[in-house]
C-alpha cells in the first residue's frame, strides 16, 4: 500500500502523495519541508549587506506611519538615521576612492512613559534587513556586581544574527530606559553608583566604537570562557527615556536664558504644557548624563506627550490597533466583536485621568474585557456588543489603584 515515506500517513490519510523513483512524499510533509528550505534561506541571506534593498526616508516614515500614530518629529529623525546607517553599511562594503569616511549617528529619544518609544525601536525591527534588538538599560551594572554587564548588550546582538558576527557588527541596537543610568547626584555618596554614572562608562566604548569581548552566552565573564571580539564601530544605538522630571531643567534653563526687554514676549513664545520640545543636550547633562555619553549621543529628539485624539486614534486606527487585536481574538472563536463608539470616548477619557500615554489603553480595555472574554468561548453567542454601560460596569468593579499603577 502506497504510503508517505517521511510521516508514514497511508494515501487515503492525505490530499495528495507525490510518488518518485523509490520513495513517496505528502503535501503535508512538502509544506514542512518548503518552510525548513524557506527559512534556511532567509537564515543566510538576510543580513548579506550587498543584497539590501534601500528605503528613503519617506518610506521608512510611510512605513513608521502605519503602525505609530503623531510624533511627525521623532519618525523623521529616525527615518533619517536608519536610511544613512543603511548608506553606511554600503560604504564599508564598497570602498570609495576619496575615502571620506561617514561617521554613524547614535540617537536619544526623550519622551513621557506611553509616547510611543519602544513601539518605534519595534516597528523599525519589522522592516530592517540588519540584526536589531532591544535591551533594558535597567539591569545594567558595573563589572563585578550584581545585575547585568555593559556586554550583555552585545550578547543579545549576537544572538539575534546567529552568532554572525560580521553581520552583528553592522546591527542596531535600542537601548531602552537609559535615564534610569544617570548619576545620582554631584555629591559624593558612601555608596558606590554602580547603576549609574559607573554604567555610563563603560556605554562609552561601545558607543563610540571599539573591539569588545563578549561572552557568547551572556552572563558573567569567567577567564576560561571563549570571548567574542565584537567591533562597535558599525553598531547604530538608538537610546529611549523618559526623564522624568527633566521639564524642570528646561524650565530653569529657558528662564535664565530669557533676559532684557524683550524678557516677556519671549517668554509668551514658550508654550509651557510642552517644555520637552526645547530640549537640548546641557539638559540631559544638568539630568545626570554624563558629557561624554551626550556627545556620542549626537542625534537628540523628542517625542510629543499624546492629546485626547492622538489617544483616540491609537485605539482604533494603526494595524495593530488595541480594538483591532481584539477583534481578531474574537473572529478566531467564529464570534463578531463590536463596540458603541462612545465605548472608545470612555476609555480616552479614563486614560487621560491615568496620565499612563498609550499604556493605560490596553490596562482600561483588558478591566472591560476581562469576563466577556472569560464567558464567550463557551457559549454559542456569534455576535458581541460593547456598550457604554456594559464598559461603565465592569471598570466600575476593577481596582482603581491597581489600574493607575499598572
Amino acid at each position: 500500500m502506497d504510503k508517505c515515506s517521511f510521516c508514514g500517513r497511508e494515501k487515503k490519510e492525505t490530499n495528495l502523495l507525490v510518488a518518485g523513483m523509490s520513495a513517496h512524499i505528502c503535501d503535508r510533509c512538502i509544506e514542512q519541508a518548503f518552510e525548513i528550505v524557506k527559512e534556511e534561506l532567509q537564515k543566510k541571506g538576510d543580513f548579506d549587506v550587498s543584497k539590501i534593498k534601500l528605503s528613503k526616508p519617506v518610506e521608512i516614515k510611510k512605513f513608521l506611519d502605519q503602525y505609530v500614530i503623531g510624533q511627525e518629529e521623532a519618525k523623521r529623525y529616525l527615518a533619517v538615521a536608519v536610511y544613512n546607517h543603511y548608506k553606511r553599511l554600503m560604504q564599508t562594503s564598497h570602498k570609495d576612492e576619496e575615502e571620506v569616511e561617514i561617521e554613524k549617528s547614535n540617537i536619544i529619544l526623550v519622551g513621557e512613559t506611553g509616547t510611543g518609544k519602544t513601539l518605534l525601536a519595534r516597528t523599525i525591527a519589522k522592516m530592517l534587513h540588519v540584526p536589531f534588538t532591544i535591551v533594558d538599560a535597567t539591569v545594567l551594572t558595573e563589572a563585578g556586581y550584581v545585575g547585568e554587564d555593559i556586554e550583555s548588550i552585545l550578547t543579545r546582538l549576537l544572538q539575534v544574527a546567529d552568532y554572525n558576527t560580521e553581520a552583528a557588527e553592522k546591527g542596531i541596537v535600542f537601548i531602552d530606559e537609559i535615564d534610569k543610568i544617570a548619576r545620582k547626584g554631584d555629591n559624593p555618596s558612601i555608596t558606590r553608583d554602580v547603576s549609574g554614572e559607573g554604567v555610563q562608562q563603560g556605554l562609552l566604548k561601545l558607543l563610540e566604537g571599539s573591539v569588545v569581548n563578549v561572552p557568547p552566552q551572556g552572563g558573567r565573564k569567567h577567564p576560561d570562557q571563549k570571548m567574542i571580539p565584537v567591533n562597535t564601530k558599525n553598531i547604530l544605538f538608538i537610546c529611549g527615556g523618559a526623564f522624568d522630571g527633566i521639564e524642570r531643567k528646561i524650565g530653569n534653563r529657558l528662564n535664565t536664558q530669557v533676559v532684557g526687554y524683550s524678557a516677556s514676549r519671549e517668554k509668551d513664545r514658550i508654550d509651557r504644557e510642552n517644555l520637552l520640545q526645547y530640549i537640548a543636550p546641557q539638559d540631559l547633562k544638568s539630568f545626570g548624563l554624563i558629557p561624554e555619553i551626550i556627545g556620542r549621543l549626537p542625534v537628540l529628539t523628542y517625542l510629543n506627550p499624546l492629546d485626547r485624539d492622538a489617544l483616540r486614534r491609537i485605539l482604533t486606527e494603526p494595524k495593530n490597533a488595541i480594538i483591532k487585536q481584539y477583534e481578531k481574538l474574537f473572529k478566531m472563536d467564529n464570534v463578531k466583536l463590536s463596540f458603541e463608539k462612545e465605548v472608545f470616548e470612555f476609555i480616552v477619557d479614563k486614560a487621560i485621568e491615568f496620565k499612563l500615554g498609550a499604556r493605560g489603553l490596553r490596562s482600561i480595555c483588558e478591566a472591560i474585557m476581562i469576563d466577556v472574554m472569560f464567558d464567550i468561548p463557551s457559549t454559542d453567542e456569534k455576535t458581541v456588543k460593547i456598550t457604554l454601560e456594559y464598559a461603565k460596569e465592569k471598570l466600575a468593579k476593577t481596582n482603581i489603584q491597581r489600574l493607575k499603577a499598572a
